[in-house]
């Protein structure tokens, strides 16, 4: 690895591994459908993407009824090596069926002639698998709707890096970001429209709604913000939408990669998400008139109250604590453009990354907020300040892999929300 001029680089001998194969997209699990043949990416717990292929015929034949198989193991490997890794229970023996949710298919705009579509993981059709990240979350909403009658809708702000080749002396082929455009540059966005307007319209396509977008802080840095929508569906919109963001860019020589953290003196990449809770067609996470301490109702409250890209000062949430518009807080209660002054439509979580799979990182959302509701948990004052002038009084957030795995032992919520075996995983 190199750097010069100021600019980052990722450099490798044209004869290693490509940083196109080593960064790749951070993609969650899902297959792809071709009329001529069937392409599947599926992902394991840390968003790790990988296809198979398989023809339409068996598509047709085989694979709509009885899935495709995968080993128990690739729910368990590292992003570092091809194999389980320690103590996840999961080994190279054993088999799943991956189901396609045929709900989900979709025509590939950038590949005319094929479809895509999610699947789930089934120990065989029709009986869910334990580790399945889709299965997860539909059976945590399912808790949050039988005990308190309510849905959470979420919002992500996908933020990636668009990375160019460039050659080298002793043939190094490098990938720099595109530029080094400030926040919100219009300079920035305007050197990329057509790629953006090509992405745009593979959304569309893909009936992903998109908010707003713009240059980000991070040399070569983009967020495309999506619409709220069902959970559930957030988080295949969230995978449908790295997929364009990627083949897009592919198309056009670009490099896209949502690591979380690409230089490490530079800004990290996130996947902010935005929750809000909805009963009966209706933000409940808002308060109902002007009394609200916060803005929200007491059911938000108590909701609510339930790594090198975390840092202070970097607008990521490094302190354990909730702030009204802060974005150094890790949870900050929003008031979007169309709500009261007075009142919060949502909350925003900026710990969700790129590594994260959506639909497990939704499910560990809806679970803290179930024990918030079933224990009626207080909210602790807000913080409006930069949490880290009050480092002496506010607990850091985990600074190390060490420390989320011991803070992830000692919660016994996620335990029996989540299942011990995908707990444990």
């Amino acid at each position: 690895m190199a750097a010069a001029c100021g600019v980052h680089a990722r450099c490798v001998k044209r004869s290693n591994k490509s940083l196109r194969q080593r960064l790749g997209p951070m993609r969650g699990f899902s297959g792809h459908w071709s009329l001529g043949v069937c392409r599947r990416v599926d992902s394991d717990s840390n968003g790790r993407g990988a296809f198979q292929v398989v023809p339409k015929k068996r598509s047709d034949d085989v694979v709509k009824k009885n899935g495709v198989g995968l080993t128990f193991a690739c729910m368990a490997m590292s992003s570092s090596i091809d194999g389980p890794a320690d103590e996840t229970n999961l080994t190279a023996t054993g088999e799943i069926r991956l189901m396609p949710d045929l709900l989900t298919m979709r025509k590939i705009p950038w590949k005319k002639q094929e479809e895509m579509v999610l699947a789930d993981m089934h120990l065989r059709p029709g009986q869910p698998w334990e580790y399945c990240p889709r299965e997860a979350l539909r059976r945590v909403s399912k808790v949050l709707k039988d005990e308190f009658n309510l849905e959470m809708n979420a919002g992500f702000e996908n933020e990636f890096y668009l990375l160019k080749k460039i050659i080298r002396k002793e043939m190094e082929e490098c990938w720099v970001p595109i530029d080094s455009k400030p926040y919100c540059s219009s300079s920035g966005f305007d050197a990329v429209s057509t790629l953006f307007q090509e992405i745009i319209a593979a959304f569309n396509s893909l009936n992903v709604v998109v908010e707003q977008l713009h240059a980000e802080a991070g040399k070569g840095q983009f967020e495309i913000a999506l619409a709220h929508t069902a959970c559930t569906y957030a988080a295949d919109s969230l995978i449908f939408a790295r997929e364009a963001v990627r083949a897009v860019a592919n198309k056009q020589g670009l490099l896209a990669t949502s690591v979380p953290k690409y230089a490490l003196d530079d800004i990290g990449s996130g996947s902010h998400v935005h929750v809000s809770l909805w009963q009966n067609g209706r933000n409940v996470f808002t308060a109902s008139n002007t009394s609200s301490q916060y803005g929200m109702s007491k059911v938000g409250e108590e909701f609510m109250a339930g790594y090198d890209r975390i840092q202070p000062n970097t607008w990521s949430g490094a302190y354990q604590c909730w702030g009204n518009e802060n974005r150094e807080a890790p949870v900050r209660t929003a008031c979007p453009p169309a709500v009261p002054h007075v009142f919060v439509s949502n909350f925003e979580i900026k710990s969700f990354d790129g590594c994260a799979n959506p639909h497990l990182g939704l499910a560990a959302i809806v679970a803290a907020g179930i024990d918030g509701l079933r224990n009626h948990l207080p909210l602790p004052e807000p913080i409006n300040e930069n949490p880290a002038t009050l480092s002496q009084k506010l607990l850091r957030l985990p600074t190390s892999l060490s420390e989320s795995i011991e803070a992830l032992e000692n919660n016994n919520v996620l335990r029996e929300m989540i299942g011990e075996k995908q707990y444990i995983n």
